[in-house]
């Protein structure tokens, strides 16, 4: 079976992609989906800071200059999730080819169900490789209006690669507002809302213990969403009756918040 390769963009930064991505790839694998994770944004990385994985001895900068392979950059995630995690210094960034991420792509896919790429925000030479890599893209918006401009401009690059645009996850999106919301921004796109992710503030707590929210609070309203996406993209049937609330005591917090995760 060929892997599905999708890229998650977004117009500008601060929309929610590499949260979404992350947890979406973590819903992903615990559907028993095999599951990759790779952050393209080379000179922003924010993933492997989602996971404590900043400090990485071999991420994707030394895989795109040519000092490493990408399987030594490949790093085991919470619920079976595999992650490529992009380097945080500047020199690393300086001494990337962003084109080596073809052949990174070639090596990637092979064993596996599901890519998920984390794309630069905005259009740029290093945005442009992750949209054409990909078999379809996802677009990550709020629901603003410079958001969605700006996502308009990304589908429009999109098409121009020869690619095309799955659909939007509407991101922060306020739950009264959420028929409106969604139907407001496939008309401005042109594309199907394939979930909406509601404002919740799980996600930022669960982002400081450094463990996805699909996890952490797995029955909280943004983790139900993605769950729902996953199951979406994985063509199956989501059941939320299914899902299992995980208990954390104090010194499981504590060990967290003090270890980052491990």
């Amino acid at each position: 079976m060929t892997a599905h390769v999708y890229t998650i963009a977004s117009g500008k930064g601060g929309t929610g992609k590499t949260t979404a991505t992350l947890n979406l790839g973590t819903a992903l694998a615990l559907l028993g989906k095999k599951t990759v994770v790779l952050d393209a944004d080379i000179g922003m990385a924010n993933l492997g800071l989602l996971l404590g994985l900043e400090k990485s001895k071999i991420t994707l900068h030394d895989v795109l200059s040519g000092t490493a392979q990408i399987k030594d950059a490949i790093y085991e995630g919470p619920g079976g999730l595999k992650v490529v995690p992009s380097g945080l210094s500047l020199k690393g960034f300086q001494n990337s080819n962003p084109e080596k991420l073809k052949e990174v792509m070639t090596a990637i896919v092979e064993g596996m169900d599901f890519v998920l790429i984390d794309a630069p925000a905005g259009i740029s030479k290093d945005g442009v490789i992750p949209l054409a890599v990909a078999d379809k893209v996802i677009l990550v918006v709020n629901p603003e209006l410079a958001s969605m401009a700006d996502a308009l401009k990304t589908k429009a690059l999109t098409e121009m690669l020869g690619r095309s645009v799955e659909g939007v996850i509407l991101n922060r999106a306020e739950l009264e507002k959420t028929e409106i919301n969604r139907n407001k921004v496939s008309e401005l796109l042109g594309v199907k809302v394939l979930e909406m992710i509601p404002e919740d503030a799980n996600v930022r707590r669960s982002a400081a213990f450094k463990v996805p929210i699909v996890i952490r609070a797995p029955k909280s309203p943004a983790a139900i969403a993605f769950r729902r996406l996953a199951a979406l993209l994985a063509g199956e049937t989501f059941k939320e009756s299914s899902i299992k609330e995980e208990k954390e005591g104090f010194v499981d917090r504590l060990a967290r918040s003090v270890f980052g995760g491990k």
